[in-house]
């Protein structure tokens, strides 16, 4: 019997980390964990990345690109890495983790050495922007602007901890200085020349998210309405199981998928008023986060 791959998360404590190891538990693999004390030692963080497979880094930015330092100096015995950061989304020496990217992507993602897991909102909006910039109908330079509202848990433990104990408050929007860390990847890998315009948003609700880009279809080349972007999404996203493209509703609740892995999207308008209305639903910790890992260590070990 062919023994089980070892995967070891580095930074098992965190949100991230700790849904990837719930979700670890169907997969036919052996967690190597250490000392919940060693956990920041370095000697024996690079002794576990010694005995792994495939390490999954769920740290901040900074510590993620020690650990791919430490991974490095091990040489021969260096662990295949897969990064929840965004310490390397937008890196070319990585392959971005988003496996429904293009036809390509999945097959890249299962020999690289090296992948970045895709962040929440960017899942979203790429997942919406791509296909049209790829099928030539949405314009590279169009001035996109992206509205999202994410649930709390995305926010971090100090966040987390203020709304479970005060209520926090209902929506709030942040990152106005129009600077998120997220504007980069979703730059880069929706395969836009413009940059886009993006403003989050968190409500009182745990988990959960909704992306919404509004489109003027008159700027868009070859006059399409908004049935044809869901058709082009649509033959996009054929076959997927993670994503899928559904009839649009006149009302969306961001809760609605939370706890699961799957991604919806949506085209709404109507033909008189040449307004489009692009929407991702997802779970900002599932397809978002955590059930995002899983599909790319599913990839990279090769597993059904």
């Amino acid at each position: 019997m062919a023994q089980q791959p070892v995967v070891f998360i580095d930074g098992e404590a965190g949100t991230t980390g700790l849904g990837i190891r719930e979700r670890l538990s169907a997969l036919p693999v052996r967690l190597h964990s250490i000392d919940p004390a060693l956990r920041k030692d370095r000697d024996a963080r690079k002794a576990a990345m010694a005995e792994a497979d495939l390490v999954v880094l769920c740290l901040p930015d900074a510590a993620s690109r020690e650990a791919e330092a430490m991974a490095v100096e091990l040489g021969a015995d260096a662990p295949r890495l897969l990064d929840a950061s965004t310490a390397f989304r937008t890196d070319p020496t990585w392959v971005y983790g988003f496996p429904e990217l293009s036809p390509e992507q999945a097959n890249a993602i299962s020999s690289a050495p090296r992948v970045s897991n895709p962040g929440c909102y960017p899942t979203g909006a790429i997942g919406l922007l791509r296909p049209l910039i790829q099928a030539g109908v949405l314009p590279a330079h169009y001035p996109v602007c992206i509205n999202a509202v994410s649930g709390y848990s995305g926010g971090g433990r100090q966040m987390i901890e203020a709304h479970e104990r005060d209520g926090g408050p209902a929506f709030e929007l942040y990152g106005l200085t129009l600077e998120h860390k997220h504007v980069p990847e979703i730059h880069t890998h929706a395969g836009l020349t413009a940059r886009p315009l993006f403003v989050p948003s968190v409500g009182h609700f745990a988990q959960g998210m909704i992306v919404s880009i509004p489109l003027h279809l008159s700027m868009l080349e070859g006059a399409p309405t908004a049935a044809d972007l869901h058709d082009i999404l649509a033959r996009h996203y054929a076959g997927q199981d993670h994503v899928r493209v559904v009839t649009a509703d006149n009302a969306l609740s961001a809760e609605a998928l939370a706890h699961s892995d799957i991604m919806e999207l949506r085209v709404h308008g109507t033909p008189h008023t040449r307004h489009a209305l692009l929407t991702a639903r997802l779970d900002n910790l599932g397809k978002g986060a955590s059930g995002a890992a899983l599909q790319n260590i599913r990839l990279m070990l090769g597993l059904s």
